[in-house]
């Protein structure tokens, strides 16, 4: 293989070069944001059942599992002379990302729309994977703690954002709630077209205002030779996974779960539980309770955008590992009371809890990965890491459905309570297992 090693050390980089390197995500957190609020519910819109909807969200695991180390493996191996290493798969996945986002409301059926899903999010992946080696790539070990935890004030920013928009779409400019054409309510469909536009606005502020360090060498490789390589490294690069990413890696495969049962279930739960509303029969009343789920989940990554800001402070004091397992014992605490929740603006309170969890999940865990993990590598075994993450949703896709009519009798919010319960377990042995000061 190739040394693709930095030359020299890494120097500080200013509040604003990290600045404009992390903007970006602020775009494809938007659009993604849009994704995970909207999509149980439009297929739900388009007559899908509550136990259905954990299998038409396999889609995004299953693209994930494939598509994530296979672009880190090719990123790894890039060098374009003005878009370097990185930003050539930020350029092709925001303008794939950005056209689907246009198409996605416009789906007409169940299966399409799960369709437009699985090329969307192979669309995002290929974005958004690079953009965790890119932090890792030009920060020194310093410096990542507050790169990532500006990754994660700008994923916050936008979420909340992103949220509150259907409903300002209404209350501000006067779109309607009403389906067009009998499917999709026009301010989801306008906050789609919105996000769109974001995604890419974004992505290209980052690709033209950021840089990247240089390889020691010409690391481009002939096609052949990439067919050759690719699966035996993989392999070889999952077989020999750093002791400290095997354990992260356990962290992450219980904590995410939580999470895709929230975003399964937490928006219609509210709006079908608390707001006594139906896709079909009783549309206006299960959209406006819809939009209370989204304002609360904006209130989450506002919480998420306010707390980012802490992370290194609180890093200084206790650690990254026991700064990860607090932030995710108070999430579950989050999770877990939105079960108890007799009034709709309790969840407020519930849901800013789980934003100093999703603060943490997006930062601690790759802040704490990266210093164990070869920089030739960087891309791959960000994308290997993201098995653990994926492999878990893709078990809860094919068998939560199963769980929730056998056994929860469709009951979404006991689904985000369960949620809650994986949250602290995952705490629990974050606190236990991961060893910081041990690098082998």
């Amino acid at each position: 293989m190739k040394n693709t090693a930095y030359l020299g050390e890494k120097s500080n980089l200013s509040f604003w070069q990290i600045w404009n390197m992390c903007f970006g995500f602020f775009g494809i957190q938007f659009g993604w944001s849009l994704q995970m609020g909207n999509m149980s519910a439009i297929y739900e819109f388009l007559g899908a059942s509550p136990e259905e909807i954990p299998g038409l969200w396999l889609a995004a695991p299953m693209t994930g599992l494939i598509v994530q180390p296979i672009v880190g493996y090719f990123s790894d191996r890039t060098w374009h002379p003005k878009l370097g290493r990185r930003r050539p798969f930020f350029l092709i996945g925001a303008i794939l990302s950005s056209a689907l986002l246009f198409v996605m409301p416009n789906s007409s059926t169940v299966w399409m729309a799960a369709g437009v899903l699985w090329v969307l999010d192979s669309s995002i992946n290929v974005t958004m994977e690079p953009f965790r080696a890119f932090v890792a790539d030009n920060l020194n070990e310093k410096q990542r703690s507050f790169g990532f935890a500006m990754q994660s004030m700008f994923i916050g920013l936008a979420s909340f954002i992103a949220g509150y928009l259907p409903q300002v779409l209404v209350n501000w400019f006067g779109v309607s709630r009403e389906k067009l054409n009998g499917t999709i309510p026009q301010n989801i469909l306008m906050s789609f077209y919105i996000g769109a536009a974001v995604f890419f606005i974004a992505v290209m502020y980052t690709i033209v205002k950021s840089k990247e360090y240089p390889p020691s060498e010409n690391i481009a490789t002939n096609d052949a030779e990439h067919k050759e390589g690719i699966i035996k490294e993989i392999v070889d690069s999952i077989k020999n996974m750093p002791i400290q990413m095997k354990r992260l890696a356990l962290v992450n495969f219980i904590t995410w779960p939580g999470l895709f049962l929230m975003w399964f279930y937490y928006s219609t739960g509210v709006a079908s539980q608390l707001f006594h509303g139906d896709p079909v029969t009783n549309s206006d009343v299960f959209t406006m309770g819809l939009e209370h789920a989204n304002t609360t989940s904006a209130i989450l990554n506002l919480v998420t955008f306010g707390f980012s800001f802490t992370l290194p402070f609180w890093v200084s004091k206790l650690g990254k590992k026991y700064t990860h397992a607090l932030c995710l014992f108070i999430g579950s605490i989050g999770l877990i009371s939105v079960y108890y929740v007799q009034a709709p603006n309790y969840l407020y309170i519930s849901m800013g809890l789980v934003g100093i969890a999703w603060a943490s999940i997006l930062s601690m865990p790759y802040s704490m990965l990266a210093g164990f993990i070869p920089e030739q590598k960087m891309g791959i075994y960000m994308g290997i890491f993201n098995f653990f993450i994926v492999l878990p949703e893709i078990l809860a896709s094919i068998f939560f459905g199963k769980i929730m009519s056998n056994f929860l009798h469709n009951d979404r919010l006991m689904a985000v309570q369960i949620g809650g319960f994986l949250l602290l377990t995952a705490s629990i042995i974050c606190a236990i297992i991961i060893k910081e000061e041990n690098k082998s």
